[in-house]
């Protein structure tokens, strides 16, 4: 039933905002309350969207918009220390969660992870685990597979969890854009309504990130702690330079295949993906041992010295993919799927070098418009293959990259825009 009086609030403090005016909890509350229920509307929920991305919010504001996203939907609670990872994301290509998780949940520590579909980039998590087991469960299945398996990767729009979100991120979603303070609240609101306790954020920045400069990725590691302390979590925030994807897969199943190659050490896995996660999985070890009770952090240092040591050996042991095996297997997928199995679109177009000499820049902006036109994330197969990497050496007539598809006339289409959006530069 639509509140005339709350909608009109709702608009007046939208009004409010976009003329520059501070907004109190109430307001932010009747906002979000309108937006979780859809009765603002994809016109009015734009304009709310468009004025943090142009005004900004201020501190209280984070907090407010924070706690409204949460109060306006369901809560997880789960006992004990409950960890978390997430990127700002912005780089295609760059798939740690499918890793991390199943390192921190083999650890002992329960790592419920919810994640999102794709929003700037060709691929989001959930789009990825897709390929490898289903994401939607209930609220009640959900606790039963965490607590089977300690962890699970799931689609956040699968609960009432900070609804309000999921909306706002389909309204950005075509101009592919967010604004920094909407990614800070996003993700927090998401943690806290998951339960978490203790969450490591991985911020990429680089001349094409959502974040370019460094200054940018201190400001908001910055509002990261200051919303932390507010909700009585403990958070680390990792920066990293990031002028190019880690991983050579771009697109669902091509990102699925690079996580699932690391996790059975295959020869061919991404390096550079493996040391990302190893890196995520490291620090968030470290913040959940130290509060754990001391005979387990004894056991640590005594078996493994570090948490370096400790999340690269639940790796390369073989360990932490059998929790893999064990959370695909419970959230309903094929637990002996190997990556190999995982196959990208039936037409595909590999694309040869004319020069030889070194790779100097991988296009991250390029790379996210020619996988969407190829199809990606919808079409699951579609995406790009990348055999040559930042600093590596190309020989004329060789290999660059190929490019998938689901559909002859996606591919075609990408084919006539390379010429437009080149990927590499020598």
């Amino acid at each position: 039933m639509i509140n005339i009086k709350k909608q009109i609030e709702a608009v007046t403090a939208i009004r409010k905002k976009l003329s520059g005016g501070l907004l109190n909890y109430k307001e932010i509350y009747n906002i979000m309350d309108e937006i979780s229920h859809h009765r603002l509307g994809n016109v009015l929920t734009t304009y709310f969207a468009a004025s943090g991305y142009s005004r900004g919010f201020s501190d209280e504001e984070l907090y407010y918009l924070t706690k409204a996203m949460i109060d306006t939907g369901e809560t997880l609670y789960f006992e004990g220390i409950v960890a978390d990872k997430h990127s700002i994301g912005g780089i295609p290509g760059t798939r740690t969660t499918l890793i991390v998780v199943p390192i921190i949940a083999a650890a002992g520590f329960t790592i419920p992870k919810s994640s999102s579909r794709a929003i700037t980039t060709p691929s989001g998590t959930a789009d990825d685990m897709e390929i490898l087991a289903p994401v939607k469960f209930t609220k009640k299945r959900l606790y039963e597979i965490v607590e089977k398996t300690n962890g699970c990767i799931v689609w956040s729009g699968s609960f009432n969890i900070a609804p309000a979100d999921d909306i706002i991120i389909k309204v950005e979603k075509p101009l592919s854009f967010e604004s920094y303070d909407k990614i800070l609240v996003s993700i927090m609101a998401k943690k806290i309504a998951f339960g978490s306790t203790h969450v490591v954020i991985d911020i990429p920045y680089g001349p094409m990130a959502k974040i370019q400069k460094k200054e940018e990725a201190e400001l908001l590691n910055k509002k990261f702690i200051f919303l932390a302390k507010r909700f009585n979590i403990k958070i680390r925030c990792l920066m990293h330079k990031t002028i190019g994807p880690i991983g050579r897969g771009i697109g669902p199943a091509l990102e699925s295949r690079d996580a699932m190659r690391v996790l059975q050490q295959k020869n061919n896995r991404p390096l550079d993906l493996e040391e990302r996660s190893l890196n995520l999985a490291e620090s968030l070890l470290e913040l959940c041992l130290k509060d754990s009770p001391r005979a387990i952090q004894d056991r640590v240092h005594n078996d493994y010295e570090n948490c370096r040591e400790w999340a690269s050996h639940l790796l390369k042991t073989g360990i932490a993919y059998e929790k893999m095996q064990e959370i695909i297997h419970e959230q309903g997928g094929e637990s002996d799927l190997d990556s190999e199995d995982i196959k990208p679109g039936k037409y595909k177009l590999a694309i040869i070098s004319h020069a030889k000499g070194i790779i100097n820049n991988i296009n991250i902006k390029n790379i996210t418009i020619l996988a969407k036109i190829l199809g990606a994330p919808s079409q699951k197969g579609s995406g790009i293959y990348l055999e040559k990497m930042i600093g590596e050496n190309i020989g004329k007539e060789e290999l660059l990259y190929t490019l998938f598809s689901e559909s002859a006339n996606n591919l075609n289409e990408a084919k006539e825009s390379l010429i437009n959006f080149p990927i590499y530069k020598l």
